[in-house]
């Protein structure tokens, strides 16, 4: 294999309705705890939308983010639909659970992509009442 050769990845991960590798890796590198190789999954001004959060713009404050935000957290994707749009970049609607150690609640993940398949942003949409928001917000703090 030479240095500009990747090995191919397969996913345990499986989404109804998406076939991505760059979507379905970036669920089983965050599940793997392995916050670069998810950070590395966006283009170079990638950004990601977290809840409560300011946008984090750039793999490396991705990463960080991460690394701080992240730990212990399970994804479970459970369908999604995709769509090429008019500019040739593709949109990506993901829903399902996040599962952390303290609780667990329904999420929908909205991935925009460009031609190389590489993330142009992420924004994760807490699905939850309004109460259920205030909790998490007060566990966050």
């Amino acid at each position: 294999m030479t240095a500009t050769t990747r090995p191919i990845l397969t996913s345990s991960i499986k989404i109804p309705g998406i076939t991505m590798p760059g979507i379905l890796q970036y669920f089983e590198t965050l599940n793997a705890g392995d916050f670069e190789a998810t950070a590395n999954l966006f283009a170079d001004d990638g950004v990601l939308h977290a809840p409560f959060e300011e946008p984090i713009i750039g793999s490396i404050s991705i990463a960080t983010y991460l690394k701080k935000e992240a730990r212990g957290m399970q994804l479970e994707p459970q369908q999604g639909v995709s769509q090429i749009l008019e500019d040739g970049n593709v949109e990506v609607q993901v829903s399902g659970r996040v599962q952390t150690p303290a609780f667990g609640v329904n999420v929908g993940w909205l991935f925009l992509l460009n031609s190389d398949q590489k993330l142009l942003s992420v924004t994760v949409k807490l699905l939850a009442s309004p109460q259920e928001l205030l909790n998490l917000r007060s566990h966050k703090k």
